[in-house]
Protein backbone atom coordinates (compact mmCIF):
# COMPACT_ATOMS: atom_id res chain seq x y z
CA UNK A 1 0.00 0.00 0.00
CA UNK A 2 2.97 2.51 0.79
CA UNK A 3 4.76 1.80 -2.50
CA UNK A 4 1.53 2.05 -4.33
CA UNK A 5 0.57 5.77 -2.45
CA UNK A 6 4.43 6.81 -2.79
CA UNK A 7 5.18 5.85 -6.26
CA UNK A 8 1.73 5.27 -8.00
CA UNK A 9 -0.08 2.11 -8.92
CA UNK A 10 1.43 1.73 -12.35
CA UNK A 11 4.84 2.07 -11.59
CA UNK A 12 7.65 -0.23 -11.98
CA UNK A 13 8.11 -0.35 -8.18
CA UNK A 14 5.03 -1.61 -7.93
CA UNK A 15 5.20 -3.99 -10.48
CA UNK A 16 8.55 -5.02 -9.59
CA UNK A 17 7.65 -5.79 -5.88
CA UNK A 18 4.51 -7.42 -6.40
CA UNK A 19 7.12 -10.22 -8.57
CA UNK A 20 8.81 -11.02 -5.43
CA UNK A 21 6.74 -14.45 -4.72
CA UNK A 22 7.50 -17.52 -3.26
CA UNK A 23 5.13 -20.80 -2.71
CA UNK A 24 5.72 -24.45 -2.08
CA UNK A 25 3.90 -27.51 -3.41
CA UNK A 26 4.14 -30.97 -2.56
CA UNK A 27 6.85 -30.56 -0.37
CA UNK A 28 9.69 -33.48 0.15
CA UNK A 29 11.43 -32.88 3.67
CA UNK A 30 14.39 -32.01 0.79
CA UNK A 31 11.92 -29.30 -0.68
CA UNK A 32 10.88 -27.96 2.76
CA UNK A 33 14.94 -27.58 3.21
CA UNK A 34 15.39 -25.72 0.18
CA UNK A 35 12.24 -24.28 0.44
CA UNK A 36 13.38 -22.54 3.50
CA UNK A 37 16.68 -21.35 2.03
CA UNK A 38 14.47 -20.10 -0.90
CA UNK A 39 12.36 -17.95 0.96
CA UNK A 40 15.17 -16.50 2.74
CA UNK A 41 16.78 -15.98 -0.41
CA UNK A 42 13.47 -13.97 -1.32
CA UNK A 43 13.35 -12.36 1.94
CA UNK A 44 16.78 -10.90 1.63
CA UNK A 45 15.60 -9.60 -1.90
CA UNK A 46 12.64 -7.63 -0.70
CA UNK A 47 14.63 -6.10 1.97
CA UNK A 48 17.25 -4.87 -0.51
CA UNK A 49 14.47 -3.79 -3.19
CA UNK A 50 12.72 -1.42 -0.36
CA UNK A 51 15.84 -0.35 0.70
CA UNK A 52 16.49 0.89 -2.70
CA UNK A 53 13.73 2.53 -2.67
CA UNK A 54 14.16 4.50 0.77
CA UNK A 55 17.11 5.41 -0.84
CA UNK A 56 15.49 6.57 -3.98
CA UNK A 57 12.97 8.99 -2.23
CA UNK A 58 15.88 10.15 -0.13
CA UNK A 59 18.63 10.94 -3.02
CA UNK A 60 16.04 12.18 -5.39
CA UNK A 61 12.70 13.84 -4.18
CA UNK A 62 12.82 17.21 -3.02
CA UNK A 63 10.48 19.65 -0.50
CA UNK A 64 8.13 20.27 -2.96
CA UNK A 65 7.22 16.90 -3.75
CA UNK A 66 6.64 16.18 -0.49
CA UNK A 67 4.63 19.52 -0.09
CA UNK A 68 2.61 18.29 -3.19
CA UNK A 69 1.63 14.99 -1.86
CA UNK A 70 0.23 16.97 1.11
CA UNK A 71 -1.94 19.61 -1.00
CA UNK A 72 -3.32 16.41 -3.18
CA UNK A 73 -4.49 14.98 0.37
CA UNK A 74 -5.86 18.31 1.74
CA UNK A 75 -7.55 18.83 -1.77
CA UNK A 76 -9.19 15.06 -1.42
CA UNK A 77 -10.42 15.99 2.05
CA UNK A 78 -11.62 18.86 1.42
CA UNK A 79 -13.63 17.50 -1.87
CA UNK A 80 -15.27 14.76 0.60
CA UNK A 81 -16.48 17.18 3.25
CA UNK A 82 -18.32 19.03 0.47
CA UNK A 83 -19.50 15.58 -1.43
CA UNK A 84 -20.72 14.76 1.52
CA UNK A 85 -21.86 17.99 3.51
CA UNK A 86 -25.65 17.73 2.42
CA UNK A 87 -25.79 13.82 3.41
CA UNK A 88 -24.55 15.25 7.16
CA UNK A 89 -27.23 18.37 7.12
CA UNK A 90 -30.25 15.36 6.43
CA UNK A 91 -28.19 13.36 9.20
CA UNK A 92 -28.50 16.17 11.46
CA UNK A 93 -32.41 16.80 11.10
CA UNK A 94 -32.84 12.78 12.19
CA UNK A 95 -32.02 13.43 16.34
CA UNK A 96 -33.75 11.35 18.48
CA UNK A 97 -36.58 12.10 19.82
CA UNK A 98 -37.00 15.14 18.02
CA UNK A 99 -33.99 17.33 19.80
CA UNK A 100 -32.87 20.99 19.02
CA UNK A 101 -30.32 20.78 15.58
CA UNK A 102 -28.35 23.10 13.80
CA UNK A 103 -30.93 23.99 11.14
CA UNK A 104 -28.65 24.99 7.78
CA UNK A 105 -30.64 28.26 6.87
CA UNK A 106 -28.13 30.51 5.25
CA UNK A 107 -24.32 30.85 4.71
CA UNK A 108 -23.55 31.41 8.44
CA UNK A 109 -24.93 28.03 8.83
CA UNK A 110 -23.11 26.62 6.31
CA UNK A 111 -19.99 28.31 7.58
CA UNK A 112 -20.31 26.89 11.28
CA UNK A 113 -21.20 23.28 10.08
CA UNK A 114 -18.10 23.21 7.36
CA UNK A 115 -15.65 24.84 9.63
CA UNK A 116 -16.52 21.81 12.21
CA UNK A 117 -16.13 18.98 9.47
CA UNK A 118 -12.64 20.67 8.65
CA UNK A 119 -11.44 20.16 11.85
CA UNK A 120 -11.30 16.68 11.27
CA UNK A 121 -8.79 16.87 8.99
CA UNK A 122 -7.19 20.19 9.61
CA UNK A 123 -5.64 21.21 12.81
CA UNK A 124 -4.97 24.93 11.38
CA UNK A 125 -7.94 26.28 10.05
CA UNK A 126 -8.58 30.12 10.35
CA UNK A 127 -12.00 31.77 9.60
CA UNK A 128 -12.48 35.24 8.43
CA UNK A 129 -8.85 35.57 7.49
CA UNK A 130 -8.38 39.35 5.85
CA UNK A 131 -6.79 39.97 2.32
CA UNK A 132 -4.80 42.59 1.35
CA UNK A 133 -6.52 45.61 -0.43
CA UNK A 134 -7.24 44.69 -4.24
CA UNK A 135 -8.53 47.32 -6.88
CA UNK A 136 -9.07 49.65 -3.54
CA UNK A 137 -10.95 46.93 -1.28
CA UNK A 138 -10.17 44.90 1.69
CA UNK A 139 -11.88 41.11 1.70
CA UNK A 140 -11.97 38.51 4.06
CA UNK A 141 -12.27 34.72 3.23
CA UNK A 142 -13.96 32.45 5.32
CA UNK A 143 -11.62 30.08 5.72
CA UNK A 144 -7.66 29.62 5.27
CA UNK A 145 -6.37 26.48 5.48
CA UNK A 146 -2.59 28.01 6.99
CA UNK A 147 -0.58 25.13 5.91
CA UNK A 148 -1.70 23.98 2.70
CA UNK A 149 -1.92 27.62 1.34
CA UNK A 150 -6.04 26.55 0.38
CA UNK A 151 -8.71 29.36 0.84
CA UNK A 152 -12.31 27.89 1.08
CA UNK A 153 -15.12 30.25 0.12
CA UNK A 154 -18.59 29.21 1.25
CA UNK A 155 -21.56 29.98 -0.49
CA UNK A 156 -25.74 28.67 -0.08
CA UNK A 157 -27.88 30.15 -2.95
CA UNK A 158 -31.57 31.76 -2.03
CA UNK A 159 -34.35 32.82 -4.23
CA UNK A 160 -32.23 35.94 -4.40
CA UNK A 161 -29.02 34.10 -5.31
CA UNK A 162 -29.19 32.77 -8.31
CA UNK A 163 -26.41 31.44 -11.15
CA UNK A 164 -25.67 34.51 -12.42
CA UNK A 165 -25.04 36.43 -9.24
CA UNK A 166 -23.05 33.43 -7.96
CA UNK A 167 -20.87 33.54 -10.58
CA UNK A 168 -20.24 37.29 -10.66
CA UNK A 169 -19.44 36.72 -6.86
CA UNK A 170 -16.76 34.13 -7.55
CA UNK A 171 -15.23 35.66 -9.79
CA UNK A 172 -14.67 38.75 -8.13
CA UNK A 173 -14.03 37.09 -4.45
CA UNK A 174 -11.08 34.59 -6.38
CA UNK A 175 -9.74 37.71 -7.92
CA UNK A 176 -9.40 39.66 -4.15
CA UNK A 177 -8.14 36.10 -2.42
CA UNK A 178 -4.95 35.72 -5.05
CA UNK A 179 -3.58 38.73 -3.47
CA UNK A 180 -2.93 36.81 -0.04
CA UNK A 181 0.51 35.50 0.60
CA UNK A 182 -0.79 32.46 1.48
CA UNK A 183 -3.30 31.66 -1.34
CA UNK A 184 -1.95 28.73 -3.29
CA UNK A 185 -5.25 27.30 -3.95
CA UNK A 186 -9.01 28.59 -3.98
CA UNK A 187 -11.72 26.16 -3.47
CA UNK A 188 -15.40 27.86 -3.71
CA UNK A 189 -18.09 25.52 -2.47
CA UNK A 190 -21.68 26.60 -2.87
CA UNK A 191 -24.67 25.11 -0.80
CA UNK A 192 -27.72 24.70 -3.01
CA UNK A 193 -29.65 22.19 -1.74
CA UNK A 194 -32.58 23.89 -2.62
CA UNK A 195 -31.83 23.62 -6.22
CA UNK A 196 -32.10 27.15 -7.27
CA UNK A 197 -28.79 27.08 -9.62
CA UNK A 198 -29.61 25.73 -12.73
CA UNK A 199 -26.97 23.93 -14.90
CA UNK A 200 -24.66 23.96 -12.00
CA UNK A 201 -22.60 21.24 -13.93
CA UNK A 202 -22.04 24.38 -16.45
CA UNK A 203 -20.99 27.07 -13.58
CA UNK A 204 -18.33 24.69 -12.23
CA UNK A 205 -16.20 24.22 -16.01
CA UNK A 206 -16.73 27.99 -16.67
CA UNK A 207 -15.29 28.64 -13.48
CA UNK A 208 -13.05 26.05 -12.34
CA UNK A 209 -9.49 27.14 -14.07
CA UNK A 210 -6.10 28.25 -13.27
CA UNK A 211 -6.44 32.39 -12.86
CA UNK A 212 -2.95 33.76 -12.54
CA UNK A 213 -1.50 30.87 -11.71
CA UNK A 214 -3.85 30.24 -9.10
CA UNK A 215 -6.09 26.87 -9.25
CA UNK A 216 -10.16 27.85 -8.83
CA UNK A 217 -11.93 24.95 -8.17
CA UNK A 218 -16.12 25.62 -8.08
CA UNK A 219 -18.01 23.26 -6.43
CA UNK A 220 -22.23 23.35 -6.28
CA UNK A 221 -23.91 20.32 -4.11
CA UNK A 222 -26.19 18.42 -3.65
CA UNK A 223 -25.77 17.22 -7.18
CA UNK A 224 -28.91 17.09 -8.91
Amino acid sequence: AAIRNIFGIDSHHIKEFESLNYSLSNITEEDLLLGFQSSNEILSSSITFLESMIDEIEEYWNETDKNSNVVMSANENIELIINRFHQVCRQLNKRYNNRPTIDINDEYDVQDLFHALLKLYFDDVRPEEYTPSYAGAASRTDFLLKKEQIIIELKKSRSGLRAKQVGEQLIVDSQRYQVHPDCKRIICFVYDPEGFIANPRGIENDLSKDTNGIPVSVFIRPEA
